[in-house]
């Protein structure tokens, strides 16, 4: 940075301002890719459903909420939302799943449909030239007691072990021993899940597939056979509407909220900074398109939690640029050059800057992993935006300073 601090500036600035194209949400902006935005910004509901696992064995609970939850999301997405938001909310004494539906138009089929219990059915294979036709069956989840993950003993590959009931069992021989060498095609909600070649008559009620499996596609193969399987019924125990003007109204209030904030901050530190300020406030600038276009890439859901996070860290992003500067007037009163008090001012802030952030920084971490899904999108945005901020403050506000620090004055 200190042999070519122009150079480096103008690329920081480049990619600001195409920042600033993308975040935008309409033109080009809206075509590369929409913002995700919370249901309390566009509208929507928040539904919690108990889930009872008094009739699951305690070992299976996680395997069967997780499969429920890959159901759910399954669900949602029949309704136009491409990133479902479905949470898992466990305790001692009750087992949720949470889902967010935002921009759903239709609340009460998307509720109706969310609620259905899971189907896991089993059907023949018919083969007619290049097309391929699925039969139903009589074999369903209601004949499957279980599925359990397993390896075989001699590679230790990964396999799906299945088990099933008296009457389950018989009705699995007669399938088997009909489709020796054919395929049987498992469904989920009509979705197929898994399609294994049969390779012998399988009698007893225990069967295994193998194949190609890492332990993660096999551990999630043996979800959504357990969410279709085992009983687990589901309630709807509350339900929060938002409209969609609420949700708009909310979304206008909180940009005007945040420009506000960034104005008020800018007015201070260009009174009380003066030239130096006009640095942090372009540091500011570029400090929030970097921060809205990561929000957008990754992409983060924002909600409004998630803007509260962010509009916090507008004010928390000129800290550091307080600190040093107060600091390179201490060194300029010491005697020193104005270029050298601006490096020395830099050296002297960082641990403060360092140690100040580093606390939020593990603030945020442990709301986001020991909270709920509102508390969780405050403390993402929180956590994006501090680190940013310490990148904004150390490389861009010193880039400023050493491109124009002949002409600053204090």
């Amino acid at each position: 940075m200190k042999r070519y601090p122009g150079l480096i500036l103008l690329l920081i600035i480049v990619v600001a301002v195409a920042a600033g194209f993308f975040v935008y949400p309409k033109y080009l902006g809206q075509k590369i890719r929409p913002w995700r935005l919370g249901l309390d910004l566009v509208g929507g509901s928040h539904l919690v459903y108990q889930v009872d696992l008094s009739k699951v064995a305690a070992g299976e609970h996680d395997s069967v909420l997780n499969g429920l939850r890959d159901v759910m999301e399954r669900r949602v997405n029949i309704f136009g939302v491409s990133e479902p938001q479905v949470f898992v909310a466990k305790s001692p004494d009750s087992a949720n799943l949470i889902v967010e539906l935002a921009g759903v138009k239709d609340i009460s089929e998307a509720i109706r449909q969310i609620g259905e219990i899971p189907l896991l059915d089993f059907r023949n294979v018919e083969q007619n030239g290049s097309s391929t036709t699925f039969i139903q069956t009589n074999l369903t989840g209601r004949y499957v007691t279980g599925a359990q993950l397993t390896f075989d003993p001699n590679t230790q590959a990964p396999e799906v072990g299945i088990s099933f009931n008296g009457e389950g069992a018989g009705i699995f021989e007669q399938m088997t021993g009909d489709n020796v060498g054919k395929p049987i095609a498992i469904f989920l909600d009509n979705s197929l899940i898994e399609a294994p070649i049969v390779q012998q008559k399988i009698s007893g009620g225990q069967a295994v597939i193998t194949g190609k499996f890492t332990i993660p596609e096999a551990k999630k193969l043996v979800e959504r056979f357990n969410a279709g399987a085992l009983p687990a019924p589901i309630t709807l125990i509350s339900q929060q509407t938002i409209s969609p003007t609420l949700g708009t109204d909310s979304l206008k209030k909180a940009a005007i909220a945040g420009a506000l904030g960034t104005v008020l901050v800018m007015l201070f530190m260009l009174a009380y900074y003066r030239f130096f300020g006009i640095f942090a406030c372009t540091a500011l600038l570029i400090y929030i398109l970097l921060t809205l276009g990561i929000f957008k890439l990754i992409p983060i859901t924002l909600s409004l939690a998630g803007l509260a996070g962010f509009i916090l860290t507008i004010g928390m992003a000129v800290d550091a640029n307080i600190l040093i500067f107060e600091r390179v007037k201490e060194e300029i009163k010491r005697g020193l050059s104005r270029t050298a008090a601006i490096e020395e001012g830099f050296r002297r802030a960082w641990p403060s800057i360092r140690d100040s952030n580093t606390s939020t920084i593990i603030t945020a971490i442990i709301l986001y992993y020991f909270t709920s899904s509102f508390v969780k999108g405050f403390a993402l945005t929180l956590l994006i935006g501090v680190l940013v901020s310490m990148f904004s403050a150390i490389t861009t506000t010193r880039l400023f300073l050493r491109v124009f620090a002949r002409k600053a004055k204090l």
